[in-house]
């Protein structure tokens, strides 16, 4: 019943920082997020549901980075809570060891581990398929009206407006002028008013210019095909009081991209679906492979007895000026037509080079994201064996130094996991190799930290670290002292 208490005791002091570290964590990968695309969301009309659907599904896709950062910050501050108030002392007093305290977070960290593999497999490739599908109907949005005071404004297709003046409610309009551009003919048609009201209409499919007191004017087009001899040019005038203008502007509205054109992407595949996508792109790069190697040959050697000197050409293969050439210009004829040929050559073999480079990089992308899947998720169990000893070491809670140290080491991690991860995506390092290196170096650490927190080191005690270098200096001067 003991232990159950401590359990339970530590488990409330551990899930508050959980809970608030990873909405915190969440919150500035998803303001990362909005400054990079700001230019992309702001000034195109944008519902609020479609942005709060864009924002919903970014955050969703930043799940996997957060979770391990807050298991990390969150253990560091706990443990760190704990050594700072002397719970954990009072608790190692008692005869509980540093790894039955851990228990119960062992057993959370490894739940949520689990659970953050599920969701990277099941969840993320939809949220990234729902993301990318929806940002870029976004990016390629056009910009929303904005007609300003005193510019000719040319965003609508087949028309032109200039206002001399808008009004506060940014409907009604002073001195305004429509070009209609809508025949391809020019400036045949013109419209200018004294008042108007510019809105659109609830589907906002359609943009209603009300006018009063103005004119129209309009140029006969089949004038303009007449004889050149005629300098007279006839106009239609017509006066109103009032006229309204509807323009379609269905170009403005949202156009929603059908997801199954992103579906292939290695980002919007589980395991399953990566296995199977990088079995077939390996065959591919091979009958690819093989079918160059066919084709190369055969023009190799159909070429290098086509040209052989002491072998006669076949005539029926060969241009007319070759037939009808004396015996002096045969020979350069055949050096010119080999040369011609060498370079076609070399050419098929750059762009079959340059192929075979891109099946490579798209085989080791798949494989990259494949491994991504179990590699964050191992992060979060590996970051709390860091996070955990490491506050039971330096016994500081809050938000001080566990957010400095908890930064430090997740870019560390995240620096060391980009770098190689490139350097698989350009086939520098191997898939398995390149995907675990981060795990591999920062994996011993936490053994460390472990081992050193079950035998309360003073690893980071300021007193311990003064005591050692008093301790080389006395000696330092001992030596010194001997050789005088």
């Amino acid at each position: 019943m003991k232990i159950k208490k401590i359990d339970l005791f530590v488990l409330k002091a551990y899930l508050g920082p959980f809970i608030a570290t990873f909405f915190i964590v969440l919150f500035i990968f998803l303001m990362q997020f909005v400054w990079k695309y700001i230019d992309d969301m702001v000034g195109k009309g944008l519902e609020w549901y479609i942005i709060a659907e864009l924002l919903f599904y970014a955050t969703s896709t930043f799940v996997p980075l957060a979770i391990p950062l807050a298991i990390l910050l969150s253990s560091l501050m706990t443990f760190g809570n704990l050594g700072e108030h002397y719970e954990l002392v009072a608790l190692k007093s008692s005869g509980i060891s540093l790894i039955k305290i851990m228990k119960p977070l062992i057993i959370f960290t490894f739940i949520i581990s689990v659970s953050a593999f599920f969701f990277a497999n099941y969840i993320l490739p939809i949220a990234n398929l729902k993301m990318g599908a929806l940002l870029y109907d976004v990016r390629q949005q056009k910009p929303a009206i904005n007609i300003k005071e005193g510019i000719f404004y040319n965003g609508i297709s087949n028309y032109v407006i200039k206002v001399a003046h808008k009004y506060p409610d940014g409907k009604r309009v002073r001195d305004i002028m429509i070009y209609d551009h809508s025949k391809n003919l020019g400036n045949i048609n013109l419209t200018v008013a004294k008042e108007g009201i510019i809105e659109t209409t609830d589907n906002k499919m359609t943009l209603q210019i009300k006018l009063f007191n103005g004119y129209n004017y309009y140029e006969n087009p089949d004038n303009k095909n007449q004889s050149s001899k005629s300098t007279k040019l006839t106009f239609q005038k017509s006066k109103f009081e009032a006229q309204t203008i509807r323009i379609d502007i269905s170009e403005f509205a949202l156009t929603k991209t059908k997801e199954e054109l992103f579906k292939s992407h290695y980002q919007m595949l589980n395991i399953s679906q990566l296995n199977k996508a990088v079995d077939s792109l390996i065959i591919d790069k091979k009958r690819a492979f093989q079918s160059y190697i066919n084709s190369s040959m055969e023009m190799f050697f159909f070429y290098s007895n086509y040209y052989r000197k002491n072998v006669k050409p076949n005539e029926n293969k060969l241009p007319m000026h070759y037939e009808q050439a004396n015996n002096a210009n045969r020979n350069q004829a055949i050096k010119e037509m080999a040369l011609n040929q060498a370079r076609n050559l070399k050419q098929f073999y750059f762009f079959r080079e340059e192929d075979t480079i891109y099946r490579s990089k798209n085989i080791s992308k798949h494989k990259v994201e494949l491994h991504r899947k179990f590699t964050l998720s191992f992060a979060c169990f590996l970051f709390f064996f860091i996070g955990a000893p490491l506050g039971a070491i330096i016994r500081k809670g809050g938000f001080g130094t566990p957010v400095v140290i908890s930064v430090v080491f997740f870019v560390i991690f995240h620096v060391i996991s980009m770098t190689a991860e490139k350097s698989v995506k350009e086939g520098v390092l191997n898939d398995f190799i390149g995907m675990w290196l981060a795990t591999f170096l920062i994996f011993p650490l936490g053994i460390y930290l472990t081992k050193k927190a079950i035998n309360d080191s003073t690893l980071l005690d300021q007193d311990s670290y003064y005591k050692y270098i008093n301790k080389i200096m006395r000696k330092l001067n001992s030596i010194l002292k001997i050789n005088k």
